[in-house]
């Protein structure tokens, strides 16, 4: 059977999988590629959520592509945009037709005399096994599963007589007009949930364990729009882009270094929505901002909802579902229609892939991560993976360039392996990921280990990662570069 062979194979095409196929496309010209996508259509997260409201939980000028202005008036986008401009994205820099849909990749190994990696691929909705080769494998399917969303299993769920369902499987035939709901969570998808949920149901209700730090910022960027009147569109949405990374670096070093401060401000902003009784009681977080990923609401429009007595907040631990609702170990009960279980997301590493070099099985989670991007003692692979303290696009854009930047210089040099290899004995093994938040927590262990310094420490500075990704020497000390290309034989 004679297998397809591509340079690189990337795997994903949602946000990370289109943006490398731009970096290919311009800077790696001569290669070959293709981005092989399980689902039936492009767009990733922003195709797969079909929640009500569903919106990025960061500014589009950051989320957005550095080589793709974002013209939209609005910064924070919903969902249908975002995926708008995806498409436009891959139609316009003509990378839709390197997509293979319905390809859902399962394992990969690698063979060092060939220096190739040999992919399993299930094709089509029959599932048949093919298997294509390449050189490189990107791995752009980022770091969730699409199977299902997390949900625990809450005592006396089957006694509830209503509806329940999770945001990550959106039923299209849900009627929630005039109804009550309940929103169990209060992460990013809960803030929007509710407010969005609440123009038509009868009430909405967010239910969470403990509150999380929660910023309204403005749906528009003023100055953004101004600047594109003013300047050409690149270089406003340059200064837009940069404008809005600086803030975002100082706002997040401000809550390393000075925690008490800025949770004050914080706070300090919700309660002039809301009022100090129900700040302290829904609002106060027992932790630090940035220990956990921060709530955008654009506008203000959840403590909107909250002020009209079209929603409400409720901090309590579920006793059990009930069949009118949800009962509460304060021993109140809350009677609903329907409950959102917006409980989070189950994390999967590199799709669940399974990886083999030379023969032997690779386990993920005993490798060090570098440059937040390879894995010690694997070849030829590279996952993108965003910020978690900034948007997730900033890396990723980063990541792109820094393989293109590998796969030329070892066309340059005639190697065709490189692989990150530790040679530091003091080297010490962290978490992948320095936050406490449930669904990090659940699946850690799952995931690489960082070390305790460069190029094995995940900075979460994009400032450093330019730095380090876009200027570095690709020679560092720590990337071996072997296997160069048998010489061919002379003709006789």
């Amino acid at each position: 059977m004679t297998k397809e062979h591509f340079d690189v194979l990337v795997v994903g095409a949602g946000i990370s999988g289109i943006g490398a196929g731009y970096h290919l496309g311009a800077n790696c010209p001569d290669k070959t590629y293709a981005i092989l996508e399980g689902r039936p259509q492009m767009g990733g997260t922003w195709d797969l959520f079909r929640y009500p409201g569903i919106r990025s939980d960061s500014d589009m000028y950051t989320l957005g592509y550095s080589f793709k202005p974002w013209t939209d008036a609005k910064a924070i986008a919903d969902g249908p945009a975002i995926l708008n401009y995806l498409h436009e994205t891959a139609k316009e820099f003509d990378i839709e037709r390197h997509i293979r849909y319905r390809h859902q990749v399962k394992s990969a190994a690698w063979s060092t005399e060939d220096a190739a990696w040999t992919v399993d691929v299930e094709v089509g909705e029959d599932k048949q096994i093919v298997q294509m080769t390449c050189n490189f494998l990107f791995m752009c399917s980022g770091y969730y599963s699409y199977k299902g969303g997390y949900s625990p299993d809450f005592p006396g769920e089957d006694k509830f007589q209503g509806r329940i369902v999770h945001p990550q499987n959106w039923p299209e035939d849900i009627d929630y007009k005039g109804k009550r709901v309940i929103v169990i969570g209060s992460g990013a998808t809960a803030v929007t949930l509710v407010p969005e949920m609440a123009k038509d149901a009868a009430h909405v209700t967010m239910l969470q364990r403990s509150p999380t730090y929660v910023v309204s910022r403005p749906a528009e960027d003023a100055l953004a729009n101004n600047l594109r009147r003013w300047f050409p569109p690149m270089l406003a949405y340059g200064l837009i882009r940069w404008k809005n990374v600086l803030f975002g670096m100082y706002f997040f070093r401000m809550a390393r270094k000075k925690p008490q401060q800025v949770k004050e401000y914080i706070l300090k902003m919700v309660r002039e929505q809301l009022g100090d009784d129900l700040v302290k009681k829904h609002f106060t977080p027992t932790y630090n901002p940035w220990d956990q990923r921060l709530c955008l609401v654009p506008n203000g429009d959840l403590f909107d909802a909250i002020k009209s007595n079209r929603a409400d907040v409720v901090t309590d631990h579920i006793e059990t579902f009930t069949e009118k609702g949800i009962k509460l170990k304060s021993g109140k009960e809350l009677e609903a229609d329907l409950i959102v279980t917006a409980t989070g997301l189950n994390l999967e590493v590199l799709s669940g892939l399974d990886i083999k070099v030379d023969g032997k099985p690779v386990d993920i989670s005993r490798t060090f991560n570098y440059k937040g991007m390879m894995y010690s003692d694997v070849p030829n692979l590279a996952s993108s993976f965003g910020y978690t303290n900034a948007s997730w696009t900033l890396k990723c854009d980063l990541t792109c360039g820094y393989v293109c930047r590998l796969l030329n210089y070892m066309d340059e040099t005639g190697y065709r392996q490189c692989t990150p290899h530790n040679t530091d004995p003091a080297l010490e093994a962290e978490p992948a990921l320095d936050f406490t938040s449930g669904y990090v927590q659940r699946s850690i262990d799952k995931f690489p280990k960082q070390g305790s310094r460069a190029p094995w420490k995940l900075y979460q500075n994009y400032a450093l990662d330019i730095i380090s990704l876009k200027f570095g020497k690709i020679e560092d000390g720590v990337m071996e570069f072997s296997n160069k290309a048998p010489a061919k034989k002379a003709a006789a």
